[in-house]
């Protein structure tokens, strides 16, 4: 992850997840629901193959980060930094300390799908409390991860990864008070808002650290530079519920135009009555047809 691509795999892998959830809580909004994810009935009322109680979700948070974890050791093709101790040397070091930071990252988010497959697909009832309890620890520990990636870096670098910390503890925070407090529409909306800007930060890092449009990197020396770099944080706050709010808008005009084609189709099937007389069918049949017309 300590290249541009490392950067921008974690960066998409963010994002697409906030998107989803964007889509979902609109949505869920839209329709007046108490639920966001309406909770699994008991094993026994559900589908008997496998694959129908495995949480999508809960794979794409397996596989996600297992596609980051395996060029963290393997990449480029020959290397391999399993090792965590250089058993050469006398003095027994540490190495290769910031491929196993990011190899612990995206570990706790694979637990954290290992728990919704657990909770859904084997246990007899789901346990709701238990997979937000394993997705907070994850945001934990990617904000702990940041704290301490920032030693021996550049000042830069260390000011990117403080403001790294902060979208990725409030969500971490949302999903805390989600265990004891769940199904409230306004910590929806935060934890979804949190996550935008996180992604939108996380692929920012790339560009200001790896690929500047001036061409010339930013020195973490100046005071200007840095100055501007809380001011591209404070803009990715409004970005983020602009992105939020375009996604809203989208799944609205989708639900409306859904909602009302539904109606419609609705409103044209009348079944016939059955009995002997058949004025009132004929009348029903004149209607609909009088009906297509009109449109």
């Amino acid at each position: 992850m300590g290249t541009l691509v490392g950067h921008l795999i974690a960066g998409m892998f963010f994002l697409l997840f906030s998107l989803y959830y964007s889509v979902l809580v609109s949505l869920a909004l839209l329709r007046g629901q108490r639920f966001l994810i309406p909770p699994l009935p008991p094993r026994e009322k559900r589908g008997h193959r496998w694959w129908q109680r495995v949480p999508k979700d809960g794979v794409m948070k397996v596989v996600f980060p297992l596609l980051g974890i395996l060029p963290e050791f393997f990449y480029p093709p020959g290397v391999n930094r399993l090792t965590m101790v250089d058993w050469e040397d006398p003095r027994r070091p540490f190495v290769f300390k910031d491929n196993w930071q990011h190899v612990t990252m995206y570990a706790f988010f694979l637990l954290s799908g290992v728990v919704d497959i657990v909770s859904q697909a084997c246990q007899a009832r789901q346990n709701v409390k238990l997979e937000r309890a394993a997705e907070a620890l994850a945001f934990y520990m990617l904000a702990l991860l940041m704290a301490m990636h920032g030693e021996n870096k550049s000042t830069l670098e260390i000011r990117v990864h403080i403001l790294l910390m902060v979208p990725a503890f409030l969500v971490g925070l949302v999903l805390t008070i989600e265990v004891w407090v769940p199904d409230q529409p306004s910590l929806w909306v935060l934890k979804t808002w949190m996550g935008l800007v996180l992604s939108n930060w996380m692929l920012q890092l790339c560009v200001l650290m790896y690929a500047p449009p001036s061409g010339q990197p930013w020195r973490g020396e100046n005071p200007e530079d840095l100055s501007f770099l809380i001011i591209f944080f404070c803009w990715h706050l409004p970005l983020g519920a602009a992105l939020l709010a375009a996604v809203y808008g989208l799944c609205s005009l989708w639900h409306h135009c859904f909602s009302s084609r539904r109606e419609t189709l609705g409103a044209k099937y009348q079944p016939c009555p059955t009995g002997e007389g058949k004025e009132e069918c004929e009348k029903l049949r004149t209607g609909a047809q009088l009906q297509d017309g009109g449109v």
